[in-house]
């Protein structure tokens, strides 16, 4: 039930390669948080076979509105000094772009990056470019933390309700409506800030993808989950909607190749031996934000978070979309909460164990969220909690590009 700039399939937050896992007694109960990145790119100088950006030494990134043995991000020499207001360290910028200043406010489901962006909009001029994999589908508003009307009156959000949940909106895409998008906004003499949790989505706006994603370790665990409970055909099935050239070509029974093309399908791959991603030959003047907080109040939130989307009409919204004809093995029908609400109208599950493992398995999403967003360099990280909320969080941002030049 990702939410607010997250969603977990077809475009969803993944890791750069295996990530390193820690000896949990609770998996489903803790949320691994952020490691410090040792490597930052310059994402002016690109690599001559591909979109992957060039990567310079650097010093570790730096935590706002927290401590290190909190969060584990760094060692404590590498917090902003003693002494200093939050982020009165010099930011770094990602990048120093020809196209201009772009801003991004990332983090994992639930840390309340829509609340910040909404109070960041009263401080400085800005439009929300939303990088949520969920939030493009028109018709999936109960389970997928959309900005309310209220929120999109105080600032205008982009790339929210642009696509039906059959189609197949992926990476690629939405770099193509996001670069129109702060084009647009620029135009209007607005800041243009990138709000969401696709991890995927805002790396391919800010430095496009490798021809050949690496293998997704905790997306093929959930792969075969779902060749346990409903059998292998029904994976074979998603890659038919999904990639139906690389379907037709696979057998049902060839497991690998078939989890494989799926992964490849959801990054925007059209195919098992090819990429479909164009070089950008300009890049932006990116200053980027990671929000995060303790970890186990995030659990707590995340679990409210989806007993309240239940109570805002789930089931009614999953029940509308089946009786207007959407397939139920969609990947947009087959995220967070609208997968297990799916059995249920099916008979096959009851509501509260629904509700179970949507709240298990959004807590085990952010863990992915924070290892992908953990090995981003450059991103200044905020505790939302620390910096006094939305509102401090927005003035501790205000504050820093201010004093980085970076004004809408």
């Amino acid at each position: 039930m990702p939410g607010g700039g997250e969603g977990e399939h077809a475009a969803g937050a993944r890791g750069d390669g295996t990530a390193r896992r820690r000896a949990l007694h609770d998996r489903d109960a803790v949320l691994l948080s952020p490691r410090a990145a040792r490597r930052q790119p310059c994402v002016a100088a690109r690599h001559p076979a591909g979109a992957q950006a060039h990567l310079v030494a650097s010093g570790p990134a730096k935590i706002v509105g927290n401590s290190a043995d909190t969060l584990g991000l760094c060692e404590p020499e590498d917090v902003a000094g003693a002494g200093t207001p939050p982020c009165e360290a010099s930011l770094r910028k990602v990048s120093e772009g020809v196209k201009g200043p772009l801003v991004v406010i990332a983090g994992p489901t639930g840390v309340g990056k829509t609340a910040v962006a909404a109070a960041l909009a009263r401080r400085v001029a800005i439009e929300v470019v939303s990088a949520d994999s969920r939030q493009v589908y028109r018709g999936m508003d109960a389970a997928t933390g959309k900005p309310s009307a209220e929120t999109r009156r105080v600032v205008v959000h982009h790339l929210v309700d642009v696509a039906d949940p059959d189609d197949r909106y992926q990476a690629a895409r939405f770099r193509r409506d996001a670069e129109a998008a702060i084009e647009a906004i620029r135009a209007r003499g607005h800041l243009p800030v990138v709000v969401g949790g696709t991890g995927l989505y805002i790396r391919a706006l800010l430095r496009g993808l490798d021809p050949a994603p690496p293998a997704d370790p905790e997306f093929r665990r959930e792969l075969a989950s779902i060749a346990a409970a409903e059998g292998r055909a029904s994976l074979h099935a998603r890659l038919r909607l999904a990639a139906p050239a690389v379907a037709r070509r696979l057998h049902p029974n060839d497991h690998v190749r078939v989890m494989r093309a799926l992964e490849m399908a959801r990054t925007g791959t059209s195919t098992l031996s090819q990429a479909c991603w164009s070089e950008p030959v300009e890049s932006y003047d990116v200053t980027y934000f990671g929000l995060t907080m303790e970890r186990e109040v995030l659990a707590r939130r995340l679990a409210a978070r989806a007993a309240a989307f239940v109570e805002a009409g789930l089931r009614a919204e999953v029940e509308r979309l089946l009786a207007q004809g959407y397939d139920p093995t969609v990947p947009s029908l087959q995220s967070i909460g609208y997968r297990e609400f799916v059995r249920v109208a099916r008979g096959a599950l009851a509501p509260a164990e629904a509700l179970r493992l949507m709240q298990r398995d959004t807590v085990r999403y952010a863990k992915r969220q924070w290892t992908w967003f953990a090995r981003e360099p450059g991103i200044e990280w905020i505790d939302v909690e620390k910096a006094g909320g939305a509102e401090g969080t927005a003035d501790t941002i205000a504050a820093a590009l201010a004093r980085a030049g970076v004004n809408g």
